[in-house]
């Protein structure tokens, strides 16, 4: 499992700040007037014929692509490094069907601040910036595919053994039909980095055996944080605290499988939603977390890397950046604990990225093809991504936690409303307003959003 950039901005939210910090909006308003895209260009006649896609992957083909260039547009370079077994045979794969199909592949790095922006605006042109372009899901469903600039694909993604079918037939459609696709196994992963070191001080209870009795729940976790908090020194204020963030709206929404928003309508007063929002307001009127010292969204993982905090709720990928600054504490990852409506262990995300084609790019048939056949290889792992989580966690169990939390991943839809009371409702939330009091004061706001998008 390769890291990408946008690992950086995975959600998991007192952290969602970073999303606001780090996600460089685009300036491009949805809805607005654009230019027609050109005439699209039909799937090629001889892809169209071969036969039929199954999960064991497309039979060979033998076509002849005229020497075209086909550009792979994302915000870093994709270029596959020979940095492992598995990219190795990925190269040589591309190299093979380069000289087969005669086409040379072309990567394009555009600056992510800038990306949005670009991207949108060549798309809307007609005039696509690439053959093949990332895209945040957060502005391409539905705001881009209901204007019709990108290419259905659900009926080219067949391969289960090199595509993320969660990618193509979940996170990215569109009135029944997939517009994205990746071949990479992993959703991303968020949970409960948390300070082994300081747990076996304070005389806890093992985190890990809540897990295996599957008793990691919201009670237990708010009995875990409150334990953790307490004066050491008997001076009367409190040096050890069990949770370092003092927000967590999108855990509290994943873990119980609940959402803001499904489709074309607001979710606030559905059941589930409600459990959130009322966990929420149990953190906060009940004090469950460490008081915020006036910092801004880095603030938690400072509190974390002191030493002094049980718990953090974070992305996996930042469980290596803490090792490096907490040498002398062991770690370890769990999931976000399960509300009362969640069947398993969850994580989510809201900017979702993934390679889309764009409606006026010729073949796309024989564009997935391609793809298909660079990362259908024999992999030196046994599971997906174990050679990194290896990297980053020696516990079984550990490593067992981020397997399963990336195995159901949620992708959150309120992110593609630009006007959606997302930071609204995250703040009357931490100050410990009432839930029926949120709902009531932000559903019609929260439809608005939607339909602005959905309606023009």
């Amino acid at each position: 499992m390769r890291i990408k950039p946008i690992a950086a901005l995975f959600v998991s939210l007192s952290l969602a700040a970073s999303l606001a910090g780090c996600g460089g909006g685009s300036t491009t308003k949805q809805g607005e007037e654009t230019t027609s895209p050109a005439p699209s260009a039909a799937p090629s006649e001889s892809a169209s014929a071969a036969p039929a896609e199954t999960s064991q992957g497309t039979p060979d083909m033998d076509f002849d692509m005229g020497g075209r260039v086909i550009k792979v547009v994302a915000w870093w370079d994709m270029t596959i490094p020979e940095d492992n077994p598995d990219n190795i045979q990925r190269k040589k794969n591309l190299e093979a069907l380069q000289k087969k199909h005669n086409f040379k592949m072309e990567y394009v790095n555009i600056n992510y601040n800038e990306y949005e922006k670009k991207v949108t605006a060549s798309l809307l042109a007609g005039e696509p910036i690439g053959d093949i372009v990332r895209l945040g899901r957060n502005y391409t469903v539905p705001a881009l595919v209901k204007q019709d600039l990108l290419w259905p694909l659900d009926q080219y993604v067949k391969n289960e053994k090199v595509f993320n079918m969660k990618v193509t037939n979940e996170f990215y459609t569109y009135n029944g039909r997939g517009y994205a696709f990746t071949e990479d196994p992993g959703n991303g992963g968020s949970g409960i980095i948390y300070n082994k070191t300081l747990m076996k001080q304070l005389g806890l209870k093992s985190l890990q055996d809540y897990v295996n009795d599957d008793t990691w729940n919201w009670d237990t976790f708010i009995e875990v944080a409150k334990s953790a908090n307490r004066d050491t020194n008997n001076d009367g204020k409190l040096d050890r605290w069990g949770l370092a963030n003092n927000g967590v709206l999108d855990p509290a929404l994943y873990s119980n499988e609940a959402t803001l928003a499904k489709g074309d309508k607001q979710t606030l007063d559905d059941p589930k939603t409600v459990q959130s929002f009322n966990f929420l307001n149990k953190l906060a009127t009940e004090k469950v977390y460490r008081p915020t010292e006036g910092g801004d969204w880095q603030e938690p993982g400072q509190f974390f890397r002191q030493g002094n905090t049980l718990m953090v709720a974070g992305a996996f990928y930042q469980v290596n950046d803490y090792k490096k600054d907490m040498k002398d504490y062991e770690l370890g990852f769990l999931p976000f604990p399960k509300g009362p409506s969640a069947t398993n262990y969850h994580t989510g995300e809201m900017l979702y990225q993934a390679l889309t084609i764009p409606k006026s790019v010729k073949d796309p048939d024989k564009l997935i093809y391609i793809w298909e056949k660079i990362n259908d290889i024999q992999s030196v792992d046994d599971y997906p991504g174990q050679s990194y989580y290896e990297s980053v966690l020696s516990s079984e169990d550990d490593i067992n936690n981020i397997r399963q939390v990336s195995a159901n991943a949620i992708v959150y839809e309120h992110g593609a409303y630009p006007k959606f009371p997302y930071w609204e409702i995250n703040a009357d939330l931490n100050s410990g307003t009432s839930p029926s009091t949120i709902i009531e004061k932000y559903k019609a706001k929260a439809q608005a959003a939607i339909d602005e998008v959905y309606k023009k």
